[in-house]
């Protein structure tokens, strides 16, 4: 497998619900013919597309994650706006789920697919409340072509789901997160499976 392969700007959503109570987020299966990732359980997310760029938020994203953003940026043509539509409309697309307050979402982590996969992706991962949904905690969402069994998972029990490491490296600092749902004063740029390995502290 090529270690030249070209790396995708990415964005991913972590929707979460019952923080104060037992805290859940949204998760679905990619299918087993998947390229990237086959039959695990994942946030919904995607590649970063061109048009992104070209959308306008309803509101502005919350400026401590667009400075974050900002840093350590390999691909200058990607904004952190683009970054968050992508995030809102992979939600939609692959959950059917609206997200209406884009101001809601807060940068988390930031993981680069190690060499040696077949796709390679610099993904930024999101938060965002169940709140920030239209609907809100009552809204429906149904499986697409991209993610299949989407369910809310309470975080005591995503470990029973097939995973890979770097979505169990994600909730495992989620966990250490919660209850707030601000962005952390540093946020990880993962470059390998594990922090450990090769991380760089943005902030």
């Amino acid at each position: 497998m090529s270690d030249d392969l070209p790396i995708r700007a990415a964005s991913t959503i972590i929707l979460i619900r019952d923080v104060a109570t037992r805290p859940a987020v949204l998760m679905g299966q990619r299918g087993k013919g998947a390229v990237f990732m086959p039959r695990k359980y994942v946030f919904p997310g995607g590649a970063v597309d061109a048009a992104d760029a070209n959308v306008q938020l309803s509101e502005p994203i919350d400026p401590r994650s667009r400075q974050l953003l900002m840093l350590e940026k390999d691909a200058p043509e990607v904004t952190p706006e683009a970054l968050a539509v992508a995030a809102i409309r992979e939600l939609a697309e692959e959950t059917g789920l609206v997200l209406e307050r884009p101001g809601a979402l807060r940068f988390f982590l930031r993981a680069i697919t190690p060499p040696g996969r077949p796709r390679r992706f610099d993904a930024r991962f999101f938060l965002a409340p169940v709140e920030a949904i239209s609907g809100g905690a009552e809204a429906d969402f149904h499986d697409s072509d991209e993610l299949s069994h989407l369910h809310w998972v309470a975080l005591d029990d995503v470990h029973a789901l097939d995973l890979v490491k770097v979505t169990a490296m994600v909730l495992e600092r989620l966990a250490e997160h919660l209850p707030s749902l601000e962005t952390p004063k540093r946020v990880p740029l993962v470059r390998n499976d594990r922090i450990e390995d090769r991380v760089v502290w943005l902030g």
